[in-house]
């Protein structure tokens, strides 16, 4: 994503702006969690692999904070998140 939001936000219902919003801070986490453990891989640098691995892990904070949001907003979506859960564990139980 690199700092572009990919939809845009000026079209999406008032109603269901906040939702988006939430949904594209997800994005750019993930994005971020990408890049960094990606970088981390590459580096032959200790010091730097450990400081992308630790900001990884900050973005992976925050990408739970947009969920939490998200889904106190979207009653639909926490509920598909529960039957995904529940589909994995059955699959894989």
């Amino acid at each position: 994503m690199m700092s572009q939001i990919p939809i845009d936000l000026k079209s999406v219902k008032k109603e269901d702006l906040d939702k988006e919003i939430l949904r594209v801070g997800m994005i750019a986490e993930l994005d971020a969690i990408n890049l960094y453990e990606q970088m981390a891989v590459l580096t032959e640098n200790e010091n730097i692999r450990k400081v992308l691995i630790n900001i990884a892990k900050e973005e992976k904070t925050h990408m739970g904070e947009f969920q939490a949001l998200l889904l106190q907003l979207d009653k639909e979506q926490a509920g598909e998140l529960e039957k995904g859960k529940k589909e994995v564990e059955e699959l894989t139980e």
